[in-house]
């Protein structure tokens, strides 16, 4: 069938890409290559940079006839919300609302989109459960819970179903060192180069990692599972320090590496980890990735990129 990813040439959305093309399905990636990057687009897809934002998105989605739209783009970087919070405002509302106007104009069967552990703040009681007010130090997080508030909105007004994933920190190979999971790619880069690390804080804050393939298995089950909507929380409901990930890293190097401590930024948040019993129950999704193999192939990843240069 006809899918739509938007922001298919970024981290997460290339490996959904990927996926649905060995599921046999035609893709349409939308991505302005901003911080996408075309070599990661499948060969197999049809490809075309464009912003979300473009009021011309409504005419290529009546043209494809998408039967589904996983919406992955957007800003993740939650410093960049703090120093530049209309932009982020305008690409993760306006965008959203130029692609949901696009989708029940061109009768698409299903929205799934991202929204963020950010949306939770500095909430005491963990795991995060999505009954959860939030509570988001960051404007990041503030658009991000704003958004699934138009989407339930546009499913209840304009019988636009969909399912909203509050991630926690995803990683993986193509990730680059923006975005919330991006401590990891940050590591293994500069792990595979023999740099110094710089933590923001103790290293003691912790967060909830998951692998990259299983986020993009989330997404299928969600397509899969054509009558449920609503939010739900995709994580590995384990809670690992910063400090943990040197560890793993020193192994993966063969030595310790050096760390140098700094501030804290503003709009972080110390603690998170996110239940995954609706989504087990609902969606029947299992993250089964460890974070010590998940890690290896990263650092792999960014090992075989230094080698190609």
């Amino acid at each position: 069938m006809n899918i739509c990813v938007t922001g298919g040439a970024g981290f997460i959305g290339s490996h959904l890409v990927d996926r649905l093309i060995a599921l046999g399905h035609t893709v349409l990636v939308i991505d302005n290559l901003t911080t996408g990057v075309e070599a990661f687009v499948n060969p197999k897809a049809i490809f075309k940079k464009m912003d979300i934002r473009d009021k011309e998105l409504i005419n290529v989605f009546h043209d494809f006839q998408p039967v589904y739209v996983f919406h992955e783009a957007a800003q993740t970087m939650v410093n960049s919300s703090m120093d530049d919070p209309a932009n982020d405002c305008d690409v993760n509302l306006m965008g959203l609302i130029n692609v949901l106007e696009a989708c029940r104009h061109s009768g698409v069967k299903k929205i799934i989109t991202p929204s963020s552990a950010a949306v939770y703040g500095n909430a005491d009681s963990l795991p995060l459960t999505e009954d959860i007010h939030g509570e988001p130090s960051s404007f990041y997080g503030l658009t991000k819970l704003t958004m699934e508030g138009y989407l339930t909105v546009y499913e209840q007004a304009f019988n636009l179903p969909y399912i909203c994933f509050r991630y926690s920190n995803v990683y993986g190979p193509r990730q680059g060192d923006g975005g919330e999971g991006g401590v990891i790619s940050i590591f293994a880069r500069l792990a595979s180069e023999g740099k110094a690390f710089t933590v923001f804080g103790d290293g003691e804050q912790t967060r909830d990692f998951i692998y990259v393939d299983d986020v993009v298995q989330a997404n299928i089950d969600a397509m899969n599972h054509e009558s449920i909507t609503g939010i739900y929380n995709v994580s590995t409901n384990t809670a690992t320090s910063v400090n943990e990930l040197i560890h793993h890293f020193s192994k993966l190097n063969g030595k310790e590496i050096d760390t140098v401590y700094a501030q804290e930024r503003l709009g972080d948040i110390k603690h998170s980890r996110l239940s995954n019993i609706k989504a087990q129950k609902d969606l029947n999704f299992v993250a089964t990735m460890n974070l010590a193999e998940g890690l290896t192939n990263t650092y792999q990843y960014f090992l075989d990129e230094q080698g190609a240069q």
